[in-house]
């Protein structure tokens, strides 16, 4: 990957227009993005938070793989599940309208539920688990401790013929999040 300087990246900071960079495919590099939100690169987990950032900047999806793509390179990797991990959630009361949760990925992503992402359920060994939508047809999944808070402090239980699901209501629009 080209070189680029890490203190030009803030968590204010925009996204580059990857959709729009066209780069030759380079090969694979060495890195997975684990199901519990850890970057591996070669073995060992980034600890650089930056650099973690700087790469889910230039994360591109396509055609059910994961890239890191430059202006110039277009690199694979691999990724457990889904490369980012929604790890807080809080409740949103703006001025004027409709009150909705910010999920905040670990790669310092902030999401608006309602707004600017989605909630789907797919079925993951047997289970069913809730995933935002993100940019590029990515998505985001919810770390323990926030799905956990979203179905016992906001979540309501329906039953309808002997099926048990459970909903969250975010910027006027129902979410499930579960379902049995």
């Amino acid at each position: 990957m080209a070189s680029i300087n890490l203190d030009m990246i803030s968590e204010t900071d925009g996204y580059p227009p990857v959709d729009q960079w066209k780069p030759a495919f380079c090969g694979d590099m060495d890195l997975v993005i684990k199901r519990n939100g850890d970057w591996v690169h070669e073995g060992g987990k980034i600890k650089r938070e930056k650099l973690v950032t700087l790469f889910s900047r230039v994360l591109w999806f396509d055609q059910s793989e994961y890239f890191l793509v430059t202006p110039h390179e277009k690199v694979r990797i691999q990724v457990d599940d889904v490369p980012f991990l929604i790890t807080q959630c809080d409740w949103v009361r703006p001025a004027s309208g409709r009150p909705y949760f910010r999920m905040i990925t670990s790669t310092n992503d902030c999401l608006q539920l309602g707004i600017d992402t989605d909630l789907e359920l797919h079925e993951c060994d047997g289970e069913f688990r809730p995933y935002a939508t993100m940019r590029h047809g990515m998505r985001a999944s919810l770390h323990r401790n926030v799905f956990y808070d979203l179905a016992n402090n906001h979540a309501i239980e329906e039953i309808e013929d002997d099926q048990t699901s459970w909903w969250v209501e975010s910027a006027g629009k129902r979410y499930c999040i579960g379902r049995s």
